[in-house]
């Protein structure tokens, strides 16, 4: 049986709030915050990017993995932020823990599910038995344009997953994709902030893609709703989570533990993985936790995962994902934050 055998969290200490964004330009704060049921995101600084949250996310999976990082036979980072257009991400990561020379690497963009494509091409690497140990790692610096929805959820963070066979965290024991050709989210090339295709975001892209995946997944694994202890869905906005997981039967109990959104933001490929962090932070032996991404143009992956009496040895030896969501929190002010995200530029 392959599965996470160790797994990391990194998130920004800085913050906004979304009075402080609807503030600089005329809106109303109290119906964003109803409306999309945020508070707050994190913020990134300007000495942090995708590479250094993977870097810092991956050296807790380290810590909790308790292996060899010369072990690890491939690194993957799914980001829709890799800091170059032409350098990848993963090289440096590998670097930086001591995975080179011996290691294939590889970038992945698939919107925000580019964490679980990773995740995805790592388990089977290792169940192949291509490598002994597998990287996957979810990060994102995700941007929204000035005075755009997205602006008061375009938020920080990374998570990071070590795969293998021995020492099992948590065991995979199903998983199922769901793809079709969606117009609802995307970048062209040259363009600064992403577009979104209003009246395909809602229910043909994201509701029919993550329904779509773990009704797959469920039937393929011949479970229910009833059957999990904890459920991660994609969390763009603080509704959409809720609302799919009713559509599918769960209880919002179930979906509380990795629900982070409400004052983290949407980390993009680091969102349903540090929901899946934060629900191993408080799992037990035996758990089911069902995790269902999400990602633009479009697709959802889906993970059966059963954790192992190891969540009690591992647990702690690196920062919960909560503790790094709720402590050493830095508030800005626009001008800053506009700033630390390039919002605005020096004349050249």
């Amino acid at each position: 049986m392959a599965g996470i055998i160790g797994y990391g969290a990194y998130i920004p200490r800085n913050r906004i709030r979304v009075e402080e964004i609807a503030k600089v330009w005329g809106a109303d704060a109290p119906s964003y915050k109803k409306g999309l049921m945020l508070e707050e995101k994190s913020v990134p600084s300007p000495d942090q990017d995708t590479i250094t949250m993977a870097v810092e996310g991956s050296k807790h999976a380290l810590r909790r993995a308790g292996i060899d990082p010369r072990e690890i036979g491939a690194v993957y980072v799914g980001s829709e932020s890799h800091p170059y257009a032409v350098k990848p991400s993963g090289t440096v990561l590998a670097e930086a823990l001591g995975a080179t020379p011996a290691v294939h690497t590889a970038d992945l963009e698939f919107a925000c599910k580019a964490g679980t494509e990773g995740m995805f091409i790592a388990l089977n690497l290792v169940r192949s038995g291509a490598v002994k140990y597998a990287l996957a790692v979810g990060a994102d610096t995700s941007q929204g344009a000035p005075g755009d929805a997205l602006e008061y959820s375009a938020a920080a963070g990374a998570a990071a997953f070590l795969f293998g066979k021995e020492r099992l965290v948590a065991e995979i024991l199903e998983t199922f994709s769901y793809t079709t050709d969606m117009p609802d989210f995307w970048r062209r090339e040259y363009m600064y902030y992403p577009q979104h295709g209003g009246r395909f975001t809602g229910d043909p892209a994201y509701f029919a893609h993550v329904t779509g995946s773990a009704r797959g997944i469920m039937a393929k694994a011949g479970l229910k709703a009833a059957d999990f202890k904890y459920v991660v869905f994609h969390q763009p906005n603080g509704k959409f989570p809720l609302r799919v997981g009713e559509m599918l039967g769960f209880s919002r109990k179930q979906i509380e533990p990795g629900w982070l959104v409400n004052r983290l933001g949407n980390t993009y490929s680091g969102s349903s993985p540090l929901g899946l962090t934060a629900t191993l932070d408080v799992a037990a032996a035996g758990d089911l936790v069902l995790l269902v991404s999400y990602g633009s143009g479009a697709g959802s992956d889906s993970f059966v995962v059963r954790v192992t009496d190891r969540i009690d040895e591992v647990r702690d030896l690196a920062p919960r994902t909560r503790t790094l969501l709720d402590t050493n929190k830095v508030y800005l002010e626009y001008g800053a934050y506009a700033k630390y995200r390039h919002k605005i530029r020096k004349a050249e």
